[in-house]
């Protein structure tokens, strides 16, 4: 082995044995901070578009299950609340995921992990097809489709946030414009297929569809060339002492990847993000049941299947033609800093409108519901990661995200259950309305007030006494004055050797 060769063994097992000792060891983007800019464009508009798609098909696909909701539970002889496990597992996972997918970026990269995520998704609602039973159906249709939607939602976020930094309101905004065109889309596709195929044959012919995500997680190429082998594959310390040794090392080095892909750090430590997430996880245990509901609503009340997926349709179109300008206009330079507000003030609209439910199933009173709905959502969708960017370092975005993302499957994964649990004993959807609307707006209340409070304590904060520099405090005996006399040591001025002499103002 040549010298060189040697060194460079000894600089990567240096660095390995920090790591072992709890330094954070940098990620490839830390490692190599100026590898590359940011372009704002050229190749980020395909990645852009690429990430329009893969929302469209993984965060709006789960609240277009209603379209099969009484299907289902004819099927299987489920009452509400078992039918609604479906979609909450489904979307549960999608957030619970996030520390894996976190793994899996900074291992394999945002590409690969784009498009092993298409590939769970397709295979879990191809096998749903097939199950025969409703609690397979939670391990096909919720699991397995969910982590699949994890594994592409979150990278593809992510990717999105280094492609672009000056623009980044805008791309969050155009590419939450993917929610709403799944929510235009796939109502419309899943009545289709319905209505021809039955809901087995639609489930097979969607899962084919969201293959399509391997194809957008192609097209996301990494800024950040890869490390040379000899730096990133350098030999693991062996521990001496024995297998109890070697478990405190696995153990230790768990603990370090953990703390590095959670960021329960920031919770602790950046008071805005852990406000952030708990108003957001309380939201979600009312944001998103009222579009699982809304077309057995609608349709337990005689409307037609197809009027119901309107319904949904046009809350979809309402968000592609409102997020883009919503971005642009947000964008502008006089609401930076000021995002928190505005999203606070669009999710307690969101949470007011659900009241509108309560005064009639008709179609015209719905068709309100879903423009006000619409026009909010807009808002939140558009600004809702622009807000977390502000507020968290990009380099932690990842892990705050994953943090954020595992808070939310809990309120996602029990919200559904619990409104299907109240339709089973009321009868009425209603009630299920009114709670919506109260949850929602309370979480708008604490964000909006929370961050109005720690935005006054920090303007007190830098409202500070005049310093000395600017005072003479001599004048008013608070502080006796210093000064040193540099004394010469056998004729020669020594450095090291000072006096100090008191001087006392008069």
């Amino acid at each position: 082995m040549t010298p060189q060769k040697e060194q460079a063994g000894e600089s990567c097992c240096q660095r390995s044995e920090e790591g072992d000792k709890g330094v954070a060891t940098p990620t490839m983007t830390e490692a190599h901070p100026v590898a590359f800019d940011a372009p704002d464009g050229g190749w980020g508009w395909v990645v852009l578009v690429a990430t329009i798609v893969v929302l469209a098909l993984t965060l709006a696909f789960p609240s277009c299950m209603g379209i099969f909701y009484t299907d289902l539970q004819t099927e299987f002889h489920a009452s509400n609340s078992e039918t609604s496990w479906v979609p909450s597992i489904m979307t549960a996972v999608l957030h619970a995921g996030g520390p894996l997918c976190s793994v899996l970026v900074e291992r394999f990269g945002c590409r690969i992990t784009v498009m092993v995520g298409g590939v769970l998704s397709g295979m879990g609602m191809a096998a749903s097809s097939f199950t025969h039973s409703i609690i397979g159906l939670y391990i096909t249709a919720g699991v397995i489709t969910g982590l699949g939607f994890c594994f592409s939602f979150q990278p593809a976020v992510t990717i999105l946030g280094h492609y672009f930094v000056r623009r980044r309101a805008f791309a969050n905004a155009m590419s939450s414009t993917g929610t709403a065109l799944g929510l235009a889309t796939l109502p419309f596709l899943g009545h289709y297929l319905h209505s021809e195929l039955g809901w087995r044959g639609s489930f097979l012919v969607l899962g084919a569809v969201l293959l399509n995500c391997c194809v957008c997680g192609a097209v996301m190429r990494p800024l950040v060339p890869r490390l040379p082998k000899r730096q990133s594959k350098c030999p693991a310390p062996v521990p001496e002492g024995g297998l109890k040794a070697r478990v405190g090392v696995l153990s230790k080095s768990l603990a370090t990847s953990f703390r590095r892909h959670m960021a329960f750090d920031l919770f602790c430590s950046n008071h805005r993000f852990c406000v952030f997430s708990l108003a957001i996880t309380w939201m979600m245990l009312g944001f998103v049941v009222p579009l699982i509901f809304l077309v057995p609503y609608a349709t337990d009340h005689g409307m037609d299947q197809s009027e119901a997926a309107l319904l949904l349709s046009i809350m979809g179109f309402t968000n592609i033609f409102v997020r883009p300008p919503v971005g642009l206009l947000f964008g502008l330079p006089w609401f930076k800093g000021r995002h928190i507000y505005v999203i606070s003030v669009a999710v307690l609209l969101n949470g007011l409108s659900d009241s509108i439910c309560c005064i009639a199933p008709s179609f015209s009173v719905l068709l309100i519901y879903v423009l006000c709905y619409g026009l909010s959502m807009s808002v939140v969708g558009s600004l809702v990661f622009t807000v977390l960017m502000d507020i968290v370092d990009m380099r932690r975005f990842p892990a705050a995200l994953g943090l954020l993302s595992i808070m939310e499957s809990v309120t996602l994964l029990i919200g559904p259950p619990l409104a299907g649990s109240l339709v089973d004993r009321t009868g009425e959807y209603t009630y299920l309305f009114l709670a919506c609307s109260i949850t929602v707006a309370s979480s708008a209340l604490f964000l909006l007030v929370s961050f109005y409070w720690l935005d006054r304590r920090e303007a007190a904060k830098k409202v500070v006494l005049p310093t000395l520099d600017t005072q003479d405090v001599s004048e008013h005996n608070l502080v006796p004055k210093y000064q040193y006399i540099r004394v010469s040591v056998d004729g020669k001025d020594d450095r090291s050797f000072t006096a100090m002499e008191r001087v006392t103002s008069v």
